[in-house]
Order: structure tokens, then C-alpha cells, then sequence
């Protein structure tokens, strides 16, 4: 049976660059937030959208995720409401995806919010990539242009590293890409031996 790797970290930890190399070695990662994109805008979702939180974030028939977005990010309440919109259908677009990469021993799922969705429970292993906040910061406000205020926001609503390593079986400590990959390699290595 085909194990289940959960790989999250938080903004500006690298993931994305951990997944991508993960992928090049490869091994199927499913980028859950990629994925979540196109589940965003099926006609189902589309639809419970807008019963939600009406049509003011549609735009040509698609939903702007941008108004969205700001929409839900300051209200704990609204932001439970879409995850309950979002996350079970892209629990099934993920499982009709696992069952088509059903002969790797093992899969990626990448997840800027594993553990605060709670799709940990459903992984056999976990990787959390983490860096330090100064770097972290540094990332963000180079790559989305935005202030050092901004991308303190965002991380209120992810959970912090100590709580991610703390259920975690591998950490990667990602601050120079190639020792970066060198400890994705190393536990490759462990996942390929020990085949979970």
C-alpha cells in the first residue's frame, strides 16, 4: 500500500523548494494548494461559494480569490467556513490521486497548513521544513512585495514551528539550498530502506 508523506512548513520555511526537489528525485508530490486552486473553481464550489459569501468575490465566473482572501483572513469564523467549503473536496481530488500513483511505495502531500487542517492524522510520516523567522521574513517580503507587518499576519494563522517539529518525524532546517538538499536526501534514503 502506498505511505502517505505530509511535507509543510511555514511561510517563507521553503516547502515549495523542498517539494520541487522532492519531485526531481522522482517521487509524486501533490501540491495541496495547487490543487485547491482548481477545486476552487468547479462549478460545485463556485456555487457554495457564493451562497456563503455572496457574489461580491466573483469575477467572470471564477472566484477572485484575492477578495476572498481578504474576506477571510481577519475572521477566524469566515475562514472556518470556507475550509469547510474547500477542504473535503480537495480530501477527495487528493485520494482519487494517491490511488493513481498507487504503485509508489510512498507519496508527498505539501501543505502550507497540514497540521491546522488537520490532514496530518491521514499521513504516515511527516516533514516540517523550518528557518528562522529573520529568514523567513526576508523571503516573503522579497518574493509577494509586501511588509514585514503583512507577513506577520499571515503567520497568525499558522501554527508555529516548536508545535510542527514537536509532531514531526523529519525536520529539515532549510537556510542553504544545498545542505537543504542534502537532508531531503538523507531522508529519502530512511523513507526508501524503511519503505513505511
Amino acid at each position: 500500500m502506498t505511505k502517505i508523506i505530509g511535507l509543510t512548513g511555514g511561510i517563507g520555511s521553503g516547502k515549495t523548494m523542498v517539494a520541487q526537489y522532492i519531485q526531481s528525485q522522482g517521487i509524486p508530490v501533490y501540491i495541496a494548494d495547487e490543487e485547491a486552486k482548481k477545486v476552487m473553481n468547479t462549478p460545485e464550489v463556485i456555487a457554495a461559494v457564493v451562497k456563503t459569501f455572496g457574489n461580491d468575490v466573483i469575477d467572470n465566473g471564477s472566484v477572485n480569490r484575492q477578495k476572498l482572501a481578504q474576506l477571510v483572513f481577519n475572521s477566524p469564523e469566515k475562514l472556518k467556513q470556507l475550509n469547510e467549503i474547500i477542504h473535503p473536496r480537495v480530501k477527495q481530488d487528493f485520494d482519487n490521486w494517491v490511488e493513481k500513483h498507487h504503485n509508489f511505495p510512498f507519496v508527498v502531500k505539501e501543505a502550507a497548513i497540514l497540521f491546522e487542517s488537520g490532514s496530518y492524522q491521514f499521513c504516515d510520516k511527516i516533514i516540517t521544513v523550518t528557518a528562522p523567522l529573520p529568514v523567513r521574513l526576508q523571503r516573503v517580503m522579497e518574493r509577494d512585495s509586501v511588509t514585514r507587518d503583512q507577513v506577520l499576519a499571515r503567520m497568525q494563522n499558522q501554527w508555529d514551528d516548536e508545535k510542527k517539529v514537536a509532531l514531526s518525524d523529519f525536520v529539515i532546517q532549510n537556510i542553504c539550498i544545498e545542505d537543504t538538499k542534502s537532508q531531503v536526501d538523507n531522508i529519502l534514503k530512511t523513507l526508501r530502506k524503511n519503505q513505511y
